[in-house]
C-alpha cells in the first residue's frame, strides 16, 4: 500500500511540531552564504551552519534544535533529471542534539516519524549502518525490532558523512523500498544499488571526528546530527 501523499508545507510542519514534542527549539534556516566557514562556497546540509554549535566554539541556544534549512549543491549539477534523487536547491528537514540524545534516541525517533506520524509501511524500509557500527546495528536490531538481514552494511563512501572540514561520523540511512518498476532490471538490484528504487529517507550522524590539518581533533562523542529530505518523500 502507497503512503498517504504530503504536500512539501505539510510535510515540513510535521517534521518540526513532531521534534518540538521531543523536546527540541525550532530555528529559522540560516543563511546560504557560510559565515566564518572557509571551507565551504555554499550551505549544502543542514548541519553545516551549526558546526560552532558541534565543536563546543559557541554554546547553542538549546542543546535540542530542529531546522528546516535552506540548501545548494553544485556537485549534482550533472544528475539533475536524470535521477529521482539529486537535487541542486532544497530544504533539509534536520534535528540536532549538542551534548544531550545519542544514537538510541536518533535512530528510534527516526522510525517513530516516518512510520507512526509520515505512516510509511515498516516493511519497505530497511536500514543501513557504518560497516563497524555494532552499536547502531543493536539498536537496530533489538530495539527497533528490524531482522538482521533488512540491515545494511556499508563503508565509508556510502555511510560516513562529512563536508568540507568540521563534525564528521559514521552514519545510519533509512532506504525506501518505491517498489520494482522504480528499479533498474538488473539482477541482484537491492539496497544501495544506484537506481531509483531504494530512496534515502533519513540519514543519521554520530558525529565523533572533525577533520584537521595537519592532524584530526576529537569533538565530543555525543554530537549527533539526524536530517530527514522533505523534496524526496
Amino acid at each position: 500500500m502507497n503512503p498517504k501523499p504530503y504536500g512539501v508545507n505539510e510535510l515540513r510542519e510535521m517534521f518540526l511540531s513532531f521534534f518540538e514534542s521531543k523536546g527540541h527549539l525550532r530555528l529559522p534556516s540560516f543563511s546560504l552564504i557560510p559565515q566564518n566557514d572557509q571551507s565551504l562556497l555554499l550551505i549544502n546540509s543542514g548541519m553545516a551552519p551549526m558546526k560552532p554549535y558541534f565543536t563546543g566554539e559557541v554554546e547553542p541556544p538549546r542543546h535540542r534544535v530542529c531546522t528546516c534549512q535552506k540548501c545548494i549543491r553544485t556537485g549534482d549539477i550533472e544528475n539533475i533529471g536524470k535521477t529521482a534523487r539529486h537535487g541542486t536547491y532544497f530544504e533539509m528537514l534536520g534535528n540536532f542534539s549538542f551534548g544531550d540524545y545519542f544514537k538510541r534516541e536518533a535512530i528510534t525517533w527516526s522510525w517513530e516519524f516516518l512510520t507512526k506520524v509520515v505512516g510509511l509501511d515498516e516493511n519497505r524500509l530497511y536500514p543501513s549502518i557504518y560497516e563497524n557500527d555494532d552499536e547502531a546495528f543493536e539498536i537496530w536490531n533489538k530495539e527497533v525490532g528490524v531482522p538482521a538481514e533488512r540491515i545494511f552494511r556499508f563503508g565509508k563512501s556510502d555511510n560516513f558523512w562529512e563536508h568540507g572540514s568540521g563534525p564528521c561520523g559514521p552514519c545510519s540511512e533509512i532506504y525506501y523500498d518505491r517498489g520494482e518498476k522504480y528499479g533498474c532490471g538488473k539482477e541482484g538490484c537491492t539496497v544501495g544499488c544506484d537506481c531509483d528504487r531504494y530512496m534515502a529517507s533519513s540519514t543519521t550522524t554520530a558525529t565523533a571526528t572533525t577533520p584537521s590539518w595537519p592532524r584530526r581533533t576529537l569533538t565530543p562523542a555525543w554530537a549527533w546530527s539526524g536530517w530527514r529530505w522533505s523534496a524526496r518523500m
